[in-house]
């Protein structure tokens, strides 16, 4: 088995890369938001109920934002790898 010097060093002697797989990151980013609103909810009520620190509903009010910037990613360049191709 080769070193990691001598594979840092002579990169052609590597394996080839797996082709990546082809997910559809609409349905991936739809469920996340969805298990980040279920924890929303969830984190509203210990926040409102058991005194949970505020930041607990803020977090996951930050993961449905980032889900909604990965649906408008996709939405724009979806067309972009069926072209790579």
């Amino acid at each position: 088995m080769p070193s990691v010097l001598s594979m840092a060093l002579r990169p052609d002697r590597r394996r080839a890369s797996p082709p990546p797989l082809d997910v559809d990151l609409r349905a991936v980013s739809l469920v996340g938001m969805a298990v980040w609103a279920v924890a929303t909810v969830v984190g509203g009520l210990l926040w409102w109920l058991a005194d949970a620190p505020w930041t607990v509903p803020a977090t996951c009010v930050a993961g449905l934002a980032l889900g909604l910037l990965g649906l408008r990613w996709d939405r724009r360049h979806r067309g972009a790898a069926s072209a790579a191709e």
